[in-house]
């Protein structure tokens, strides 16, 4: 079995994906039209065409911009529902999906309208896809702590829902401690934390060094800037901490896969996993992530499982779950195994 063929039927879990940015241009248009939203372009193709960035701060101009056709409950199932459908198409078994409430509540859209919405269609989801999924509440970063905190009480009565949160959107001038009271509290609440550093950004390293030492975070959203820093590299790996890296959507925003620092946290057995971050955006879901990193550093087979293995020790799920999608990762593994080897696998 060719290894794009394998990666494409292998059993997956993605950790790293924001629901908003998963709006596809027709689901767009369609929103629009729905709610009588007043878009700058008139076709799907000029709404693609308007998918164009060369940084992470111009990919948040739009990235916001588009979530003005988000406003009922019924989007937001539509959403997710869409996603859901395409995670299955690439056998995604297990997902959490991040959410970002205060994009929407800042818009005047209810807390209890996203949630409601997102729910429904993760519950259907599962019944009718067989993907599992589970919510990450994500804080914007450039807003207040004190807007976080109001967001995070306003969960509090949807905390079954929701498995844990998160914090993204602008990192410069918004370091992590911003939003140590709102973190502890979280904490406190039963909430699993994890936290965006974002690659090449000012700080980097001390930001994720109060993710580790101020936040107490679980695990660290893209975070390859650690490696630069013996002491942060060291105690990542000594904590356990997981990696949760998007390499297609690296390139967009620094043109550079950051395929090397893969590399090497696969070398240091770090526990890396690859994600899609905001596909609408990047142009490719988990498969096509998996398979750009396996085309631009050759991996074999056995290197392209372990990022599903890793994905599948650091998701937030009880360990009876967990071994059970293991085993069946183990399992594809050894029926591909079996299967008479082309040329090309046989090299592997």
């Amino acid at each position: 079995m060719a290894l794009d063929a394998f990666i494409a039927g292998m059993p997956k879990c993605e950790l790293h994906l924001h629901i908003e940015g998963t709006l596809e241009p027709e689901l767009k248009m369609l929103l629009a039209e729905r709610n009588n939203v007043r878009m700058p372009y008139r076709t799907v193709e000029e709404a693609r065409n308007a998918y164009n960035f060369d940084s992470l701060t111009s990919f948040l101009v739009g990235y916001y911009e588009s979530m003005n056709v988000l406003l009922t409950e019924q989007d937001f199932y539509d959403l997710a529902t869409a996603y859901l459908t395409k995670a299955a198409s690439q056998n995604v078994r297990y997902a959490e999906i991040f959410f970002d409430p205060q994009a929407h509540t800042s818009r005047g859209v209810p807390f209890d309208i996203v949630i409601r919405g997102l729910r429904r269609a993760i519950m259907d989801g599962e019944r009718l896809h067989g993907v599992r999924a589970q919510l990450i509440m994500c804080f914007l970063r450039d807003f207040s702590a004190e807007y976080a905190m109001a967001t995070l009480l306003e969960s509090l009565p949807y905390r079954e829902w929701i498995v844990g949160v998160g914090l993204d959107s602008d990192e410069r001038g918004n370091p992590p401690v911003k939003f140590e009271k709102v973190f502890a509290r979280a904490r406190r609440e039963g909430y699993l934390l994890t936290a965006h550093c974002d690659i090449d950004q000012p700080d980097t390293h001390e930001h994720i060094r109060q993710c580790l030492d101020v936040l107490g975070v679980d695990r660290i959203d893209h975070g390859s800037n650690a490696l630069e820093d013996e002491w942060l590299t060291e105690e990542i790996g000594r904590r356990g901490l997981g990696f949760t890296v998007c390499p297609v959507s690296n390139g967009f925003v620094t043109s550079d896969m950051k395929a090397a620092e893969i590399r090497r946290m696969l070398d240091l057995g770090l526990k890396v996993t690859i994600n899609s971050d905001d596909p609408a955006y990047f142009l490719a879901y988990v498969t096509e992530n998996l398979q750009a990193v396996q085309r631009k550093l050759d991996l074999t087979r056995d290197e392209v499982l372990r990022f599903e293995r890793n994905a599948f020790e650091i998701a937030w799920l009880p360990r009876a779950a967990k071994d059970a999608y293991l085993a069946e990762l183990d399992e594809y593994a050894a029926t591909a195994a079996a299967t008479a080897a082309t040329p090309a696998d046989a090299a592997d």
